[in-house]
């Protein structure tokens, strides 16, 4: 399919005399468009739970969560990438965005560095890649060279691959192993693909990387408990966070905290279990480090 038959490439007839409307009409025009994305994203559940069944166990075994994409779709990955690190206490090795064109690219637009999939290649390569990992690659329409070429390399060295794009059969939807693909339409101005189909790459990755971490025990109830406490900001919201957990005071919180070592979970395993440090330690190694499931392996043990 020529680019500029592609759906995202379409003039909306919703949105056709967008220019004479006044202001309250225009942003009331980009709003309805915008329900239109929940709705498709909507569609994709199945193929989004899919991909995160198919990626915690990965990212459990020490594998890698990339981001693959060009111009704002690169960008939008490595924001992703980004925030996990301080919302779950992961590493820059752990999670990353790769974006054609390197650094300069998030803040300068490289228009032919997404035409490069040599680029792409050598980019993939000098992360070298395992099974383990999981390479989310993004392209609004489907067939950005650098994007298309990045993902048959990381699927080549064995490393699981999601393609999210906003075309059905896209070149990217039929190479990934896991395609998402909410069909947004076309854009409220022609072409702009950061508007619609940004932000339903934005809603995709959400879900993802969300429905990644808490399957790979990175949340507890609902939260986050990979906080590292290394500042009295940081100290103050590691013991609130204890005491909802918990359901216990904010001095009984500090109090384990102090005990476990500044280590979340294992104050919240050591409360909730009302075991020693060994024990809750014991608990963690054997459910690879998930609270939920340390404390009912303790309640299974009691209760035999």
């Amino acid at each position: 399919m020529q680019f500029e038959d592609l759906l995202t490439e379409q003039r909306n007839h919703r949105s056709t005399h967008i220019d004479r409307e006044s202001t309250l009409e225009m942003v009331g025009t980009i709003n309805r468009e915008d329900h239109r994305v929940a709705r498709a994203v909507q569609k994709q559940l199945p193929q989004i739970a899919a991909a995160i069944d198919a990626a915690y166990p990965k990212f459990d075994q020490g594998g890698r969560l990339i981001y693959v994409g060009a111009g704002t779709s690169g960008r939008l990955g490595v924001i992703d990438a980004t925030e996990l690190q301080p919302t779950y206490g992961l590493t820059e090795q752990q999670t990353f965005g790769l974006i054609a064109g390197g650094n300069e690219a998030l803040t300068h637009t490289l228009p032919s560095v997404e035409d490069s999939p040599d680029l792409a290649r050598d980019d993939l390569a000098a992360v070298q890649l395992t099974e383990n990992d999981v390479v989310v690659a993004s392209a609004a329409s489907g067939q950005t060279p650098y994007t298309v070429a990045a993902l048959k390399f990381a699927q080549a060295q064995g490393a699981t691959g999601i393609g999210f794009s906003c075309i059905e059969d896209s070149p990217l939807a039929q190479l990934a192993d896991y395609p998402i693909t909410p069909v947004v339409g076309p854009e409220v101005i022609t072409g702009a693909t950061l508007l619609k189909a940004g932000t339903a790459e934005k809603m995709v990755l959400n879900m993802l990387s969300t429905g990644i971490m808490v399957k790979s025990g990175k949340v507890y109830q609902n939260l986050m408990i990979n906080v590292v406490p290394t500042n009295g900001k940081t100290f103050e919201r590691a013991k609130k966070i204890i005491a909802e957990a918990t359901q216990t005071s904010t001095l009984a919180a500090e109090r384990a905290l102090d005990r476990a070592g500044n280590n979340v979970p294992l104050a919240i395993v050591l409360i909730e279990t009302k075991g020693t440090i060994a024990e809750a330690k014991k608990l963690l190694n054997a459910t690879g480090g998930h609270v939920s499931q340390a404390v009912k392996l303790s309640d299974d043990v009691q209760h035999v």
